[in-house]
């Protein structure tokens, strides 16, 4: 019996008749028609990708150089914090938690790329906010020491590596203990940052709750010739958690 088949599929092949499944052959998809499914694809994947792991953010303000200047384009990982706290030295973004902005901090370079992805959510304009953490949820952040240098439970910090040359850490004296799920955030620039010592009158005392933080800034991305991955500065693998 088996063989008899065989024959058959054999016989049927060699007379050029093909089994009826086969003999109808799909048309190919036009190619306008491919070109708008695949943009759909990519456009899909682009808004996955930005909701749930990374995002681009662009530096409104000079706050943060010389790391950052005005106008770079950053990357932001969101899973960094999934399941886990910012830690101290990070730079993240976080949302705005009530008046650290005005309209021009809000504002975000226009053009005609800019727009389209700010209309599919892929470019954020305004509301955000980039800053280092200084101190977490229990930390005791004073400014300053004998030596003029900002403390965290007690230990100096080092930061040589990422203020601008002949910075002072703060001309703004503070001594504050960060409550609960909350950040002390400071930008590099201390000059010229409207950070949590400008807003230690108001009313969430200079914190930023870790609910606004948005994701981690991992990547410079632009201009291309300053790009680079941005690490955590070691000073602040010393300080000692808060008793």
């Amino acid at each position: 019996m088996v063989t008899n088949v065989d024959e058959a599929v054999s016989s049927g092949e060699e007379s050029g008749k093909q089994p009826k499944d086969q003999s109808k052959q799909k048309k190919p998809m036009p190619l306008w028609q491919e070109t708008i499914l695949l943009l759909a694809l990519a456009l899909v994947l682009a808004v996955v990708i930005k909701t749930l792991f990374v995002q681009a953010f662009y530096i409104p303000s000079p706050s943060m150089e010389p790391q950052f200047i005005k106008n770079d384009r950053i990357l932001v990982q969101k899973v960094s914090y999934w399941g886990s706290s910012p830690s101290r030295g990070d730079i993240v973004v976080f949302q705005d938690p009530g008046g650290w902005l005005d309209a021009t901090d809000s504002s975000a370079p226009h053009s005609p790329a800019t727009r389209l992805m700010e209309k599919i959510g892929l470019y954020p304009t305004g509301g955000h906010l980039v800053k280092r953490v200084i101190g977490i949820g229990g930390d005791r952040v004073v400014c300053c020491d004998a030596k003029g240098r900002i403390t965290v439970n007690g230990t100096a910090l080092n930061e040589g590596s990422y203020l601008p040359k002949g910075t002072a850490p703060s001309q703004i004296k503070f001594d504050r203990t960060v409550p609960k799920h909350h950040l002390w955030m400071m930008g590099d620039n201390r000059s010229f940052s409207y950070d949590s010592r400008g807003h230690m009158g108001g009313p969430g005392g200079g914190f930023v709750d870790e609910d606004l933080v948005v994701g981690k800034v991992f990547a410079l991305i632009w201009p291309w010739d300053r790009a680079e991955i941005i690490h955590r500065p070691a000073t602040f693998d010393h300080i000692p958690d808060a008793k």
